[in-house]
């Protein structure tokens, strides 16, 4: 026979104490699915209270669904989830967690490493801002982001990238993403848009997303391909010819001069540059900015310092052609700056006092001895003689064509078994038929060191069926 204590009820009447303990049995599984409550009149006798108390606590347990009745036979536990159940559940859930976070080499992601931030001058140009620009901090930035910041890039564009322009043409905002957006509220939906293929799925996801029409335009090993270009009647083409990702191709000069005739054909269309890691080339001077030898005005130049700072600092820019800046301060001029003055202002000094260009001499060195470390270790390991390495002076990712009979998926699949996560190039392709295989992406700027080696021991055993490239 069920028994319960009514010394401490609280604030609760009896009815909704004994409902209370009734469910707390159901939930806890001491009262199992089909387990027999007891009568009513026998539970009120054994419990020293009023028939009518029982009866209200069963009638708000068969409300909620706890417990049901079956004529002239009684009240009956339902089918519930218990907190056993649910213990259990939960309990699976952490050990996938877990599982999951076993992962020690994770090549698809392209975090940076907190020891590579430099904190101790951030938080010095912090406090002299707090300082210096108390007075101008909690004022409205322009719609374009402060003039400090934009200077600042700017100079840095000029000195470093060659680029001349003026810092009336950047526009800030937070994050590459936010600026696709208001790209696409300039233009308007009507136009259509032309994405690399195979490229980074998420630029034509965002496109997408908006409602605008979107072309996935194939490559060859120069770059798109100015003929289907051509054929898809785009409008804006969508493209990062310094470094292309996930290739790695860097398009010679004859195709991006071949990609700048095709924009002056018609006044509408434009090239949106991605411009994202070009400051990590490991090889010579940094490739030109295709902006850089554009006379007709037809490049809109995109750059984002989650690259070479941080990926959670959410600071990107754009610049405009100098024909577009009065339509879009007349269109758009009313949105407010979405990065705050804070944030801008210790920028803008950590750009004009050197510390930025220090800071990537700095993780340009970095980067080479990552590089150079993860390729000695995969000439150590026995994938040495089955694979073929491209583009690895680039950017932070190489390709690693492997020659094996397995798939991709099950490529992935064995190494991701074994705490190695990877991704196969034909991942990026909008047509699978088109893809080419046994090509794996590897990011290679979070790796530690001292993985590498492990890593790529794991990746020779999963590729169990080889043979020599010719």
């Amino acid at each position: 026979m069920l028994t319960y204590s009514f010394v401490d009820l609280g604030s609760d009447s009896l009815y909704e104490h004994l409902y209370k303990c009734i469910k707390n049995d159901i939930m806890g599984g001491n009262l199992k699915a089909g387990d027999r409550l007891p009568s009513k009149r026998t539970f009120a006798k054994n419990l020293d209270i009023s028939t009518i108390t029982v009866e209200n606590a069963y009638a708000q347990l068969m409300a909620e669904g706890y417990i049901f009745s079956v004529p002239k036979k009684g009240y009956f536990v339902s089918q519930v989830k218990t907190l056993e159940e649910k213990k259990t559940k939960d309990k699976k859930k952490r050990e996938l967690s877990v599982k999951e976070a076993e992962c020690f080499a994770d090549f698809v992601s392209n975090q940076t490493k907190s020891m590579n931030f430099p904190f101790s001058i951030w938080a010095k140009l912090t406090r002299e801002v707090l300082s210096g620009e108390s007075e101008t901090l909690l004022l409205p930035p322009p719609s374009g982001g402060i003039m400090e910041l934009r200077k600042a890039i700017a100079d840095h564009l000029y000195q470093f990238r060659g680029m001349d322009v003026s810092p009336d043409q950047i526009i800030i905002g937070a994050g590459t993403e936010y600026l696709y957006g208001l790209l696409i509220q300039l233009f308007g939906t009507k136009v259509s848009y032309a994405v690399e293929d195979p490229g980074y799925k998420k630029i034509g996801q965002i496109y997408e997303s908006h409602g605008v029409k979107v072309c996935h335009i194939p490559m060859d090993a120069s770059g798109v391909l100015p003929d289907v270009l051509e054929e898809s009647k785009a409008d804006i083409l969508h493209l990062s010819p310094s470094h292309h990702y996930p290739t790695g191709i860097v398009t010679p000069i004859s195709r991006r001069y071949e990609l700048l005739g095709w924009a002056s054909k018609s006044e509408g269309r434009y090239i949106i540059e991605d411009d994202y890691d070009s400051e990590f080339r490991l090889l010579g001077r940094p490739i030109p900015a295709l902006q850089s030898i554009d006379v007709m005005d037809k490049v809109i130049y995109m750059n984002t310092f989650s690259k070479s700072l941080s990926s959670t600092i959410r600071i990107s820019y754009m610049i405009l052609p100098v024909k577009l800046l009065k339509k879009f301060y007349e269109r758009l001029g009313f949105y407010s700056c979405t990065v705050s003055n804070f944030e801008q202002y210790t920028l803008a000094r950590f750009i004009s006092e050197g510390y930025f260009e220090k800071h990537i001499n700095r993780m340009r060195n970095y980067y080479r001895n990552q590089r150079d470390r993860l390729l000695e270790c995969v000439k150590k390991s026995a994938l040495a003689p089955h694979i073929h390495i491209k583009e690895e002076n680039s950017g932070l990712h190489f390709l690693m064509e492997i020659d094996t009979y397995l798939t991709d998926e099950e490529l992935e699949r064995r190494a991701w078994a074994q705490g190695v996560k990877i991704s196969c190039l034909s991942r990026y392709y909008q047509n699978p038929e088109q893809a080419v295989k046994h090509a794996v992406v590897l990011n290679y700027s979070g790796i530690d060191v001292d993985k590498m080696q492990r890593a790529m021991e794991v990746l020779g055993q999963c590729v169990d069926k080889t043979k020599e490239i010719d």
